[in-house]
C-alpha cells in the first residue's frame, strides 16, 4: 500500500480539510483526493463523508484509522532501519489541540537539541498516550491530563488558554444556551468550565476535539471554546478564558536518563506563556 496515502489519510483525518491537508503536505488539492480515492479504491469503501459543511471521517475511516497508524510508524521504522540515518528514534504522543499552533516550535526545538535523533508524532488523547507509554509504543507524552499509575511520572510544562468565540453574540449575556456547543478538552477543563459558567454547562452537542468543534461551529454557528490563537468566529471578550495545564510523561524508568531531562527542558523552555485573563 502506497505510503503516501497513509500519511495523507492521517493528515486529512486530523485537519477534516482538502485544503488544509494540501498545504500541509506541500502538494496540490487535487493530490490529496486522488490519494483519498485511490486508498478507498483499494480498501473497498469510503473513508471520509464530504459535504458542504466539511469532511468527517465515516465509520470505516475511524476503524481504519488506528491501522492506518501502525503501517506509517511500521514504515517509518523500516526507512529509518535501512537508511541508517538516525540512531535512534523518539516517539511522542501529542494531545490533539496541540497539534495546530504549537507544534512547529516545539519540534523545531527538538530537532535543534536532539540533531541525531528522528521524531514520530502520535496525536491522541491522554488515557491513551499514557497507556502506549506503559506499553513501550511510545517514549514521551505532551498530554493535557496525568493518568494515576505507579509506572508514569509527570511533569509540568506550563499552560495554555481557551478563548470563547462566537458566530453570533459579542458579550456573554448574548450567548444562546441552546446552541452552545459545550467543549470538553479535559476533566480539568470541564470542572473549570462548569464553575465558571454553569449556564452553559448542559448544552445537547459537545466534543473533546478542537478540529471537530470548530467544524461544528463553522457549520451550526452558536458558541464555544477554543485554544487561543487558533480560534474562529468572533471573540466574546468578556467571557473569562480558561486555563489549561500542560505535562510530560514518562516512563518512571525513564526519568531520571539525562537524555530525557534534556527533552523536558527543551519542551518546557519552547511553551508559550499564556497571556494573563
Amino acid at each position: 500500500m502506497n505510503s503516501d496515502w497513509i500519511e495523507t489519510f492521517l493528515d486529512l483525518w486530523a485537519t477534516q480539510n482538502f485544503n488544509r491537508t494540501a498545504e500541509r503536505l506541500g502538494v496540490r488539492q487535487s493530490t490529496v483526493s486522488a490519494r483519498i480515492q485511490a486508498l478507498e479504491q483499494a480498501l473497498g469503501t469510503r473513508l471520509f463523508g464530504r459535504s458542504r459543511s466539511g469532511t468527517t471521517p465515516t465509520t470505516a475511516g475511524l476503524q481504519f484509522e488506528p491501522h492506518a497508524r501502525i503501517l506509517h510508524l511500521a514504515w517509518i521504522e523500516a526507512q529509518q532501519s535501512v537508511a541508517q540515518k538516525a540512531a535512534t528514534t523518539l516517539r511522542v504522543g501529542l494531545q490533539h489541540d496541540l497539534l495546530e499552533r504549537r507544534i512547529g516550535d516545539w519540534f523545531a526545538a527538538l530537532r535543534q537539541a536532539l540533531p541525531q535523533s528522528a521524531l514520530y508524532v502520535e496525536p491522541d488523547y491522554s488515557r491513551t498516550i499514557c497507556q502506549q507509554i506503559l506499553d513501550g509504543q511510545l517514549d514521551l507524552g505532551i498530554i493535557y491530563t496525568p493518568v494515576s499509575h505507579p509506572d508514569l511520572h509527570f511533569e509540568s510544562l506550563g499552560e495554555i488558554n481557551y478563548v470563547m468565540v462566537s458566530t453570533e453574540a459579542a458579550a456573554l449575556a448574548e450567548v444562546d444556551a441552546d446552541r452552545y456547543i459545550l467543549p470538553n478538552y479535559s476533566p480539568a477543563f470541564a470542572r473549570t468550565h462548569a464553575s465558571l459558567l454553569p449556564r452553559l454547562s448542559h448544552a445537547e452537542i459537545s466534543t473533546g476535539h478542537a478540529s471537530v468543534i470548530r467544524g461544528l461551529l463553522t457549520s451550526l454557528g452558536g458558541s464555544t471554546y477554543l485554544p487561543e490563537g487558533t480560534e474562529d468566529g468572533h471573540r466574546v471578550w468578556d467571557a473569562p478564558r480558561i486555563t489549561q495545564p500542560i505535562y510530560t510523561a514518562l516512563h518512571l524508568r525513564q526519568r531520571h536518563r539525562p537524555a530525557f531531562r534534556h527533552v523536558v527542558r527543551v519542551l518546557r523552555n519552547a511553551v508559550p506563556q499564556p497571556r494573563a485573563a
